[in-house]
């Protein structure tokens, strides 16, 4: 048999109970915001006066571009051509795409006359001009 007043006991502990569990969790207007979408920039399209007329280009693209390179460096099937100016000097590194067809610019670095770090869109850019 049961002690009188012992369920309503029991009640109000699982009341009491519940209340404190549910104090624990935040209401939906105290969560924290979802985290926004990421920013995506769009691509550059090909025809972009800087680094995309140089990279995926042939070597006669490229000497269409610049005239005659100062260096053509033969290594396999990879291929090294420079360009230069007074305000920098552009280094073009060739390879053929999947290792087969014609060799295609895939890096470029370039550098000022002196060694120093030069933007790689903007010599392209003056060796373009220069011309």
């Amino acid at each position: 048999m049961r002690k009188p007043g012992s369920s309503i006991r029991r009640s109000a502990a699982f009341f009491v109970m519940s209340g404190l569990t549910t104090a624990c969790v935040p209401s939906v207007a105290e969560q924290a915001p979802a985290p926004a979408a990421p920013v995506v920039a769009a691509p550059i399209p090909a025809n972009y006066g800087g680094l995309g007329t140089v990279i995926g280009r042939t070597a006669e693209t490229l000497e269409r571009a610049f005239g005659r390179p100062d260096l053509d460096v033969r290594e396999g099937n990879a291929r090294k051509l420079q360009f230069s100016s007074s305000l920098c000097v552009l280094d073009t590194y060739l390879y053929p795409p999947g290792g087969r067809g014609e060799p295609v610019v895939t890096h470029v670095d370039a550098r000022r006359p002196d060694g120093s770090d030069f933007d790689r869109a903007s010599c392209v850019a003056a060796l373009g001009q220069a011309r």
